[in-house]
């Protein structure tokens, strides 16, 4: 009778403590703890009722009896529940067939993250991948970690073809030299995003995405001032131009959140007009008009303006690509110069509050014709300022400048993206080749919130970080692709990067500031403002006639001529 009080007192015990609830397919490794209190807990319990019972004299007990009962309870209770999860393992297929994946980080989130992707059953997990020494050799979860530095180990004899960075907490420089020294040697390498992200209840394994490349930038984030975005934008009548570009659509999703009265999408494309307006009239109940029509026609810009009580205006509009303008001049003062000419003049004069330019750092020295347009369209921009002033006005005319935008319509990136997809090779101008680079929401909210700093005749820089050499870029898109490098050194690489020489016009760095020293700060941290230039307002009057001329001519060496001769 004793024997049989074991189970009775025993059976409540488990399912107080939820033996009976777990799943036993997704049975975690430290359910063995909760196991093993449970079967003390019993055992405790049950000895108790034998002490009762041999008080009353009528049996007596063996002291080993307890003992072999928890060790038997322990290994019984538990071994049959991991025997039967393994068995439910065993037929989500076999480890030849799953790939070899490595997780680097062998914290909570990485167990986590292991257990997430055992569950899903596609994926063999190889190793641990750690920088903390004292877990080298030990064995998490049942995989064993490992250092950084045997990975290309783990390559060879495991054939691991993707590593997961489980380290939401990772700063960019780590990441930077984690993508360094573990790239390159044929696998692929993602992330989990930022723990602040893995708590809005998505399932774990969905959460694994690529490195995006301006993670890698170094550069540091600072969060948008509301105030300024909420100036700008709310309640009020906004335009962008050139709505359907790469700036232009950020700009458009950025405003569209912070409940403007009206957005007018101004686009000559009719198919990006056509997508920019469908996504946020998807994603939003405010009042969205597309306006198709180019910034050079007077009649369409006035009665876009007109019409819908324009009160702020973007203009984001214009040909930037360096060695197409380079190779078609003409249209690229057309566009840049007189359709900015164009835009500026007609929202003066009805009345537009705040007129903002997104200009570029290739305005800064310019040795091309893009460069020279986008400094023709800054001065046309503070002439309207200096109008506005002199005639008492309120309306503020700014300039934004800045270099570039990682993903935007042109950028080097979506090419390096393209070439490695068909193979090969990177095509690269120049080694010594350093461009600034942000990403393309931070350059839209600072551009918003650049406006809503302007006294009239600005022109604002934003902090682009340090410069970096497209080579790097182009080196560690590659590795993030999970290939190598063809080059001297390792000849047996996957993508090869070819030299080609620069293009004409084309700088091997650019430039932000005319003078570092004359540029000041302002509330914002990462936006700057720069001393005016000495080009007068007098000299761009006179030679506004001489570019117009030469163009009605179609002379494109005299409006070269022109086009270079007043920019400072």
């Amino acid at each position: 009778m004793i024997i049989f009080t074991a189970p009775i007192v025993s059976i409540p015990i488990f399912v107080r403590m939820g033996l009976y609830r777990a799943v036993i397919r997704y049975l975690p490794e430290r359910a063995l703890w909760t196991i093993f209190r449970a079967t003390t807990f019993a055992t405790l319990c049950w000895v108790l009722v034998v002490f009762l019972s041999q008080l009353t004299g009528r049996t007596v007990v063996p002291r080993s009896v307890p003992i072999l009962f928890w060790a038997m309870s322990t290994v019984l209770v538990g071994g049959s529940r991991f025997l039967a999860k393994k068995m439910l393992w065993s037929t989500g297929g076999s480890r030849t067939q799953d790939r070899p994946i490595a997780i680097y980080g062998a914290g909570d989130s990485g167990a986590q993250l292991a257990d997430a992707l055992r569950r899903q059953g596609t994926e063999y997990i190889a190793a641990f991948l750690d920088d903390n020494p004292a877990l080298h050799g030990r064995d998490i979860a049942g995989i064993r970690v490992h250092a950084p530095s045997s990975f290309k180990m783990l390559v060879d004899q495991y054939g691991v073809e993707e590593v997961i960075l489980s380290i939401p907490s990772l700063a960019t420089k780590r990441r930077q030299e984690i993508v360094a020294a573990i790239g390159g040697h044929g696998a692929k390498i993602r992330t989990l995003p930022a723990i602040s992200d893995l708590v809005s209840g998505k399932y774990l394994v969905s959460q694994i995405r690529e490195i995006d490349i301006d993670e890698l930038l170094g550069r540091s984030s600072v969060p948008a001032d509301p105030m300024l975005l909420r100036a700008m934008i709310e309640g009020r009548t906004i335009m962008v131009t050139g709505a359907g570009g790469s700036i232009g659509s950020e700009l458009c999703r950025l405003i569209i959140k912070w409940a403007p009265q009206r957005l007018v999408l101004f686009e000559a494309n009719e198919f990006a007009l056509y997508q920019i307006e469908r996504e946020l009239a998807g994603a939003t109940d405010h009042a969205i008009v597309p306006v198709l029509g180019s910034i050079t026609d007077p009649a369409t810009i006035r009665r876009a303006i007109e019409h819908h009580g324009v009160q702020v205006l973007f203009h984001a509009a214009a040909h930037k690509h360096v060695p197409l303008v380079e190779a078609n001049a003409l249209e690229g003062i057309r566009n840049n110069v007189l359709g900015t000419r164009t835009v500026a003049d007609i929202a003066f004069e009805l009345g537009v509050q705040n007129f903002v330019l997104i200009s570029s750092d290739k305005a800064v020295r310019p040795t091309n014709v893009m460069g020279a347009t986008k400094r023709w369209a800054e001065l046309i921009v503070r002439q309207k300022a200096t109008e506005a002033a002199s005639l008492g006005s309120a309306q503020r005319y700014c300039t934004v400048r800045f270099g570039n935008v990682l993903g935007s319509n042109g950028s080097v990136v979506p090419l390096f993206k393209e070439q490695i997809a068909q193979g090969g090779p990177l095509t690269l101008t120049d080694t010594a080749m350093t461009r600034y680079f942000m990403s393309i929401h931070e350059a839209a909210e600072l551009i918003v919130q650049a406006g809503a700093l302007s006294d009239g005749g600005d022109v604002f820089l934003l902090d682009m970080g340090e410069p970096m050499l497209i080579k790097d870029l182009a080196e560690n898109m590659v590795k993030l692709a999970g290939l190598s490098v063809r080059d001297g050194n390792n000849p047996d690489g996957d993508i090869e990067i070819a030299v080609t020489g620069r293009r004409p016009g084309e700088k091997l760095y650019e430039e932000l500031f005319y003078d570092d020293s004359s540029a000041s700060g302002t509330r914002h941290p990462k936006i700057m403002r720069a001393a005016t230039g000495e080009v007068s307002h007098n000299e761009l009057e006179e030679a506004l006639p001489k570019l117009l001329a030469a163009f009605q001519q179609q002379n494109e060496q005299d409006c070269r001529r022109v086009l270079f001769s007043v920019i400072d």
